[in-house]
């Protein structure tokens, strides 16, 4: 059973780290950003469907297709960011959530309020992306 908690609730450093009522609150937050992810898709689906494919000449037609296109590789960055949503939302079953990959201590509140699919606390994120950098072939 789902913990109820206050509209108005706000996590706080002054309780237990990943006690109930945070974890019900990102739950929540996590849920109303997939479901808006989710319905930001079936707009564009239903939109890409109901467009006319007649244009008067080749700029119309081009610029069309330009919007399509990007509008295609925003959804599918939706696409893969609602798996990481649907991740965070098993940590949060299993209890595992707000605590980082790397080192197993906690991820700042702030931080997980501002990035809830976070993984990784800020000095971890920090080392990873440094890592990348060095190895990445440009």
């Amino acid at each position: 059973m789902a913990t109820r908690i206050p509209k108005d609730y706000v996590p706080s450093d002054d309780e237990p780290f990943m006690n109930a009522r945070q974890r019900e609150y990102f739950r929540r937050k996590l849920q109303d950003w997939k479901d808006d992810l989710i319905k930001g898709t079936r707009e564009t689906v239903i939109g890409l469907q109901n467009e006319s494919t007649q244009h008067p000449d080749d700029a119309d037609r081009a610029a069309s297709e330009s919007e399509k296109t990007l509008e295609l590789r925003t959804r599918d960055r939706h696409r893969k960011l609602i798996n990481k949503i649907d991740a965070a939302l098993r940590r949060i079953d299993e209890k595992t959530y707000g605590y980082c990959d790397e080192t197993g201590d906690p991820i700042s509140l702030k931080r997980l309020d501002a990035r809830p699919i976070a993984t990784m606390g800020i000095e971890a994120q920090e080392r990873h992306e440094k890592r990348e950098r060095v190895y990445r072939d440009d």
